[in-house]
């Protein structure tokens, strides 16, 4: 049965729709301040919220009052926006002692968070939902990753989180999990000879690119793939441009953890 993700996006909407929380809890703020009955909301409110309410509301009452009837108007078609809108807040550096006050609906949005958090669950459905068909083209574009020998439990680890983050658009970070795979899962395969030589020369902190340049100079000894350095040398350059030279685009995640995946097949040869 095909799976259509736009139709779960509307039925998701309109779940949150019927249960909207929002409205009447603005409806509720408004009554109780215009009525001088603040203090109530004390009661209900985690501490840091009360605080900030009442701040807000000493500042200018009538202010106050009617902007929380404004956005009990507001919250019946905008409350899922609001919710978003949150989310990228907390995902991005806010400027501090701007003269700007904060959004009424970053309160309330804080208040209900405190409570049943329906408002960031239905946000970051949404936003899972709109990751999936983007994640599903991506991952047409791998095949599996067939190695004759096993390495680590942490290299699976590293993989399956950098092709995760390719599957999901960070690919800045797949890049930098890709050359975590190879560093990890070569240290599992040296010799233990060239492993004592290593943690000697660079006091156990051998980057990949350390690890390569060891392995080319004791190719023999190591009985690696001959191909292999060429392959992971790949992979380390992107994973350092993506460190110290900014965020990468698709194509270059792609080729990344591709090159990853097949200097993991030449390494874990049999």
């Amino acid at each position: 049965m095909a799976i259509d993700i736009g139709r779960l996006e509307s039925e998701l909407l309109q779940m949150s729709a019927d249960g909207a929380p929002g409205r009447e809890f603005c409806e509720s703020i408004a009554e109780l301040a215009r009525t001088g009955r603040f203090e109530q909301l004390r009661k209900v409110l985690p501490e840091i919220v009360y605080d900030e309410l009442w701040a807000r509301y000493q500042q200018n009452e009538a202010a106050f009052v009617a902007g929380w009837r404004m956005l009990a108007q507001e919250m019946r078609q905008g409350f899922i926006q609001h919710a978003r809108q949150r989310i990228t807040s907390l995902t991005r550096l806010q400027q501090a002692g701007t003269d700007e006050t904060p959004p009424v609906w970053q309160e309330i949005q804080r208040a209900l968070d405190g409570q049943q958090n329906d408002l960031l669950r239905t946000a970051l459905a949404l936003e899972l939902l709109e990751l999936v068909e983007p994640a599903v083209l991506r991952a047409t574009h791998l095949r599996e990753c067939v190695v004759d020998s096993p390495s680590s439990e942490e290299a699976d680890r590293y993989l399956d989180e950098a092709t995760r983050c390719y599957f999901f658009g960070m690919f800045t970070a797949c890049a930098v999990m890709s050359r975590s795979v190879l560093e990890e899962a070569i240290k599992q395969k040296l010799p233990p000879a060239l492993t004592r030589q290593i943690r000697t020369r660079y006091r156990k902190t051998a980057t990949l690119g350390n690890l390569l340049h060891e392995v080319n100079n004791n190719l023999q000894m190591t009985g690696f793939d001959a191909d292999f350095p060429r392959v992971a040398n790949l992979v380390n350059d992107t994973g350092r441009k993506a460190v110290h030279q900014g965020l990468l685009s698709e194509d270059e995640a792609r080729g990344c953890l591709q090159n990853a995946r097949q200097a993991l097949q030449l390494l874990l040869r049999a």
